[in-house]
């Protein structure tokens, strides 16, 4: 099958591998299957598609359509070729605002379409939780909804037609038919008019139409999406009369792929809807109160009713970014019901909801109804949106699981469903997360089972039977949005009766004979605790590692990743994560490449050294350790760790490169290169002297490389206090110090003297130390080492736990709430918050806590003490400036980039802008290295570099990060400055 595989490569436009990297990247979505892939193969063309389907029907093998790969119930997941569409099948084909339509090709991600469609007053309303990378494909196979379904039903509904390849090649549309049009379609001896044939034979017999009605959920369940839609078509003219015209779409939606390969979909779009909207976040003492109070409030004609449960809201409060997100929450509630009612004034919203909050409360129903608008209800959606990614964040082994999460009853029922649902996982000693779809009767149920064990896998069985069994009993769907899969198919029998499961399967015989468009889903499914991604008994050994992970190993951490995918998002979306993807567009370079080649390596490796991989080498090569995971990724992976901590155990069993060793050893260079900085400089700038030291370093000959200042900043220092401390002793009749302190210092502050801004950025350490000053803070340079910033980066652990060791020992004895430390480069100073409290010993780990606590960038100092009133507008210009700020990446992580625009802020007519950029790109030494310098450019030219370019001269251009004002200045020829640079010019 090998040479077979390479043959195909050659002929197709597009890629294809086989390779044991790639399959295992694709050997999982986001659900709990793991099944390795034949091959993967990203195809370029609608005939590449032909010859996939043709190598699928002559060796046997099936294809696997896939796009964003955030299937909950193992859709994507299967032995055959994985076909990714996602990365060249993105097209907006064609507009028409006179009908209300658009035509598009799968790939394209529901957010980024109706981007394209607001100009237009138009937009597709299905929204997922997933919708800023959840793409039209795979919306349209699951018949995805989302929180606003009540208003916007799902994506059947929507769909107006498809164009697709059938399982032998041949092209076929599927759309509206009249009676004429239908029969017609049924002529002839071709496959597709076979489908059409065994559609009117299954569909216009009575019995079959008798036992459809019976067994299949209740029309009252709007989300329905148990089997292939036989109910929905039943309901056209051909076999209903009065029914609408018949049309395929209806059957391809919620198929799964596994009837036909889609190419083109024709969607329906609706006017933008009113722009006042408001959240009332009822809180509540349990969940069956907020499921009764859920009926009261649909008496009102929300857009969207959805649950956030207590374990979601805990969650919270360990999420970086979702933390600043909870706001509007008091106390601990059992429950929140965030309930949107949009009208065409915000007075009609306030009117609704008095109206909502009175009968609530006449009912005994809800403590506390906050109702928020604007830029707070997209803090409140995106924590809503969140929870899924927020419930890996549970410590150890035992997760959320995916195994009922998607049942759906009629919202009257949901009451009563729910409390018998908790009997049935209480009886197990089990309880459950629950969220989401309150108003459409879909409330996603997790309950948490450890996987890994035989026990674990047992549970994930039997509660799946017994909850489909009460599914049942309502008349509900076990799929209400997220779809079978392998997870459901099993039931589906069950659920519909053993005669509809049969007539399931002659319509899957019907389109797909061979059985080559994504097997064992829907019908004939294996068992669904097989498979899995977790072997139960597995045993996985203790992992010795140099970082300390909190309550949890480096294994486990990596297994948070739980495939959600929110590493899939583009530059459009905002935000950091993951800015290698967003550039490069494959899945192998997102966050959940990397922890997928590191959980199937650390958990299946036969090596002594389980990290001594070469694949987990090249999926995480380029990884920039950006940060943005950290707090980006609902889940907490912090890619940057992990990917350090890979690399000192790589290196164990390898040795350290070169290069690698002596970027890190930039400290010790620079101390050289400032002895003779002329020298140093002459040969870092001449083009020929600086071309060789280039190549045999390494680095790139595109790159200019950094230069050193006249004097460092410490030598500087020593100077200036000498010069200072002789004006103060002049000023004054005494002096208690050989170097007076300013009498009229508010306090004293310690600086911490970075490597980069020591030897590099001295004029930066200057203007900060005079900035202070001037402002009336007595600056002190403590001793200490380097931050240790460049060890950490080439994952060098052990050299940078000896600096942290030392730096936690000098520091903290000096540094408290009255005399912080404060750093002027972000990856310098916040090593201190983030690495070295999990790299000292245990033994300093209370000492590294604490002293973490009183570290700031200066950026977050000046804001804090602004808002004390001990720094005030008075003290700046009055002139007005327009200034566009770039925030570093680690700055963002652990957002703080909000305090450097409330310091821009303090002189009273600037006005400041945050340019919406991810990483500059540079990321340290990545931008670099020769191998990483185009890569560097292309992520830098995703926002931040055109946005500089089209700037007047008059902008000012601000970015605290020293590697992201380098990238400005080879990117674009503009200087940028560092935020104290622009407060200090801004001094009077």
């Amino acid at each position: 099958m090998t040479e077979k595989l390479k043959t195909l490569a050659r002929e197709l436009e597009g890629e294809l591998y086989d390779d044991k990297r790639m399959r295992i990247l694709y050997a999982t979505d986001a659900s709990a299957y793991r099944e390795m892939p034949l091959a993967v193969t990203l195809p370029k063309s609608v005939s590449d598609l032909k010859k996939l389907i043709a190598f699928a029907r002559a060796e046997g093998t099936s294809l696997i359509p896939r796009t964003a790969g955030t299937s909950l119930a193992g859709q994507v997941v299967g032995n055959g070729i994985v076909v990714d569409v996602s990365k060249n099948f993105t097209k907006i084909l064609e507009l028409n605002t006179a009908e209300n339509w658009v035509r598009v090709q799968p790939g394209v991600i529901r957010d980024e379409l109706n981007m394209f469609l607001k100009p237009h007053g138009l937009f597709f309303g299905p929204e997922t939780s997933t919708a800023n990378r959840a793409m039209i494909g795979g919306m349209v196979g699951n018949n995805s909804c989302g929180s606003n379904s009540v208003v916007y039903r799902s994506t059947r509904e929507h769909t107006i037609e498809i164009k697709a390849l059938l399982s032998d090649g041949s092209e076929a549309e599927f759309k509206t038919l009249s009676i004429d049009d239908f029969h017609a379609k049924c002529e002839g001896e071709t496959l597709e008019a076979g489908i059409y044939k065994t559609v009117r034979k299954l569909l216009s017999n009575y019995d079959n139409q008798v036992e459809i009605r019976k067994e299949f959920p209740k029309k009252t369940v709007e989300r329905r999406n148990t089997g292939y839609a036989v109910d929905v078509l039943l309901e056209a003219a051909p076999f209903t009369a009065g029914g609408e015209d018949f049309n395929f779409c209806k059957l391809i939606a919620g198929s799964e792929g596994t009837l036909a390969f889609m190419t083109e979909i024709k969607l329906n779009v609706v006017p933008l809807p009113p722009k006042e909207a408001g959240l009332l976040c009822v809180h509540f003492n349990s969940i069956d109160e907020a499921l009764r109070a859920n009926l009261i409030a649909l008496k009102y004609n929300p857009s969207a009713s959805e649950l956030i449960d207590h374990y979601i809201l805990e969650c919270t409060k360990d999420n970086i970014e979702q933390i600043q997100n909870r706001f509007f929450v008091k106390g601990d509630p059992g429950a929140i019901l965030v309930i949107e009612y949009a009208r065409t004034n915000q007075d009609e919203v306030i009117e609704i909801a008095k109206k909502v909050e009175a009968e609530m409360r006449a009912e005994g129903l809800g403590y506390h109804f906050p109702l928020l608008f604007g830029n707070d209800t997209k803090k409140i959606w995106t924590l809503r949106k969140a929870g899924l990614g927020l419930l890996s964040n549970l410590p150890g082994d035992e997760k959320a699981v995916p195994v009922i999460e998607d049942t759906a009853v009629d919202v009257n029922d949901l009451p009563a469903y729910i409390r018998e649902f908790n009997e049935i996982l209480k009886k197990h000693g089990l309880h459950s997360v629950h969220y989401a779809h309150a108003g459409s009767g879909e409330i996603h149920l997790r309950p948490i089972i450890n996987l890994k064990t035989e026990e674990g896998n047992r549970l994930f069985r039997v509660i799946a039977e017994e909850i489909a069994s009460l599914v049942k009993k309502y008349d509900g769907s076990l799929s209400g949005e997220h779809g079978d899969g392998r997870l459901r198919g099993e039931f589906i029998e069950q659920m519909v009766g053993k005669k509809n499961y049969q007539l399931l399967k002659e319509i899957k015989k019907s389109w797909d004979p061979q059985n080559i468009f994504n097997p064992n889903k829907i019908v004939d499914t294996p068992s669904m605790n097989t498979m899995l991604r977790y072997t139960p008994g597995q045993k996985t050994p203790d992992f010795k590692t140099v970082f300390r992970y909190q309550n949890q190993d480096v294994l486990q951490h990596a297994e948070q990743c739980n495939g959600s995918g929110d590493c899939r998002k583009t530059e459009l979306s905002g935000g950091t994560m993951c800015p290698s993807f967003m550039a490069t567009r494959s899945e192998r370079d997102t966050t959940r490449a990397r922890a997928n080649i590191l959980r199937e390596f650390l958990t299946n490796s036969t090596k002594l050294n389980r990290f001594d991989h070469e694949e987990i080498k090249d999926v995480m090569d380029l990884c920039i350790s950006c940060k943005g995971c950290k707090s980006e990724c609902p889940s907490n992976v912090d890619m940057a760790k992990l990917k350090a901590e890979f690399l000192q155990h790589y290196y164990d069993a390898n040795g350290v490169p070169f290069r690698s060793r002596l970027i890190a050893n930039f400290n010790n260079s620079a101390k050289l290169g400032s002895i003779m900085p002329g020298m140093y400089n002459f040969v870092m700038t001449n083009k020929s002297i600086s071309k060789l030291v280039k190549k045999f370093s390494g680095f790139a000959a595109e790159r200019s490389m950094p230069t050193m200042y006249k004097t460092t900043l410490r030598s500087w220092f020593e100077k200036h206090r000498k010069v200072e401390g002789k004006r103060h002793k002049a000023e004054s009749l005494s002096a208690p110090t050989p170097y007076p302190l300013n009498p009229k210092s508010l306090k004293k502050v310690y600086l911490f003297c970075d490597e980069f801004t020591n030897y590099n950025d001295t004029e930066i350490g200057i203007k900060a130390i005079l900035l202070l000053e001037k402002l009336g803070y007595e600056v002190e340079i403590p001793k200490h080492e380097e931050s240790g910033r460049a060890w950490l980066s080439k994952g060098l652990l052990r050299d940078a736990k000896k600096i942290a060791q030392k730096n936690v020992a000098l520091l903290s004895p000096i540094i408290t709430g009255d005399t912080p430390l404060i750093g002027i480069e972000p990856s310098a100073i916040l090593t201190f918050r983030d690495e070295y409290v999990d790299l000292v010993d245990d033994a300093d780990l209370e000492k590294a806590q604490e002293l973490s606590s009183n570290v700031y960038l200066i950026d977050e100092f000046l804001t804090k003490e602004a808002a004390k009133g001990n720094i005030a507008k008075e003290q700046f210009t009055k002139a007005e400036k327009l200034i566009k700020l770039h925030g570093h990446c680690q700055q963002k992580a652990w957002s703080a980039l909000s305090a450097s625009v409330k310091m821009l802020s303090i002189p009273e007519n600037y006005k400041v802008e945050t340019i919406p950029s991810g990483c500059c790109g540079m990321a340290g030494s990545f931008g670099y290295e020769k191998e990483h310098y185009d890569i560097s450019m292309q992520i830098g030219e995703l926002v931040l570099l055109p946005t500089v370019r089209q700037q007047p001269e008059d902008v000012i251009i601000a970015a605290p990060g020293t590697s992201c004002r380098h990238q400005i200045k080879d990117g674009t020829g503009r200087k940028a400055l560092h935020t104290v640079e622009v407060l200090y010019e801004a001094l009077v």
